[in-house]
């Protein structure tokens, strides 16, 4: 499961240079994120962190993009 989001995020940052699509930065973080927090033990406290920092851009992800459908 570890490569299927390794392999994820590297997709997400090549299409990020491709377009430079901001709104692609969070996805690249929580898929990197992601797959860091699935590479450590079930009870390590850098899982826990991780995990954290996938639900912070996820927010961040949907402000982004409600923010650019307001303006645009």
């Amino acid at each position: 499961m570890i490569g299927a989001f390794v392999a994820a995020t590297v997709v997400a940052l090549v299409q990020y240079v491709r377009s430079r699509e901001p709104t692609l930065l969070p996805l690249v973080a929580m898929l990197a994120f992601e797959a860091f927090a699935l590479s450590r033990d079930p009870g390590d406290i850098w899982r826990t962190l991780s995990q954290g920092v996938v639900c912070l851009a996820g927010l961040v992800l949907v402000f982004v993009i409600a923010a650019r459908r307001s303006s645009g």
